[in-house]
């Protein structure tokens, strides 16, 4: 088996601050209502951190197998495609995080409903379902990525379910104004997804993988990062107006220079300096959310 350095790069740890702020997301929404659990949160996370490490372990796996990982892509080279890590070991190691996140979310399900059926199947349902979209993205017949429908996913998973459906774990309820800090981090993430996929548009075109920037060129699909950034927050403002919160809710607003700063080099940048603009956004991400987070509790 490869060593413990290609595999700690292959999990590609830099994509977990941006999903650990739904979580976080979600904990600081539950915190509002005094139903904050330490408990769910470090299930929450650790089943997240299974999740994430499958997909982005499916995403090397699929890309390889499909061709999209090849000499002409401009990101970091992947462990198969560098042959570092090969097929059958890649394939093991998804296994082995499903079953991870399979058995940690079964834990949080039984933590937290201890006996509520109805909702045990419901969660149970959605876990099964996030390790098919985690594994789905590149790998199968028809991945959903390479038809441009991970923006959609992205927003579904990082967003409603990362943030409202975890914030029910905490609080058992639903609250519809909830949605809109959902709407902040999924918009957010399918911005990471975006520049990512900007950067990978012309070896993307050639393999046949449509993302988004590739169905809309790269000047709309700058168009379209803009507007992700604006939507994400104009859902926390109007959150925190809706809310009638204190003036400390408004804490998130700091970070707007960072935000401005990051578009302008998504606008001006040659797609092969784009990279560390994605854990710039995912680092800003996750400031924006305990920000965010700690205002609306003040």
């Amino acid at each position: 088996m490869a060593n413990l350095n290609i595999w700690i790069s292959a999990f590609r740890l830099r994509t977990l601050p941006l999903a650990f702020s739904s979580i976080f997301m979600a904990a600081f929404l539950a915190a509002v209502n005094e139903k904050f659990d330490a408990s769910i949160l470090s299930l929450c996370l650790l089943t997240t951190l299974f999740l994430q490490t499958l997909s982005n372990l499916s995403n090397d796996y699929g890309d390889s197998i499909s061709g999209v990982d090849n000499s002409d892509r401009l990101g970091p080279v992947r462990a198969v495609q560098s042959g570092k890590i090969n097929l059958i070991q890649m394939k093991r190691a998804m296994i082995i995080c499903s079953l991870l996140a399979f058995l940690s979310g079964i834990i949080l399900i039984i933590y937290v409903f201890n006996g509520a059926w109805l909702q045990m199947f419901i969660f149970f349902m959605l876990g099964l379902l996030a390790i098919a979209a985690a594994v789905k993205y590149t790998v199968g017949e028809r991945p959903y990525g390479y038809r441009g429908l991970g923006d959609v996913f992205v927003f579904i998973f990082f967003g409603i379910i990362g943030v409202f459906g975890s914030y029910y774990l905490f609080d058992t309820t639903i609250n519809y104004v909830f949605l809109l800090p959902a709407f902040s981090c999924g918009f957010l993430s399918v911005g990471v997804l975006n520049v990512n996929n900007i950067r990978d548009m012309d070896s993307d075109r050639k393999a046949g993988k449509k993302s988004v920037p590739v169905r809309l060129g790269r000047q709309y699909a700058i168009y379209y990062h803009a507007l992700l950034l604006m939507l994400a927050f104009l859902s926390a403002l109007i959150f925190v107006i809706i809310m009638k919160l204190s003036f400390y809710s408004y804490t998130f607003l700091l970070v707007t220079p960072l935000y401005y700063r990051h578009f302008i080099a998504i606008n001006s940048m040659d797609s092969s300096y784009l990279d560390p603009e994605l854990k710039r956004l995912a680092l800003s991400t996750l400031l924006f959310v305990i920000l965010f987070g700690l205002g609306i509790n003040y």
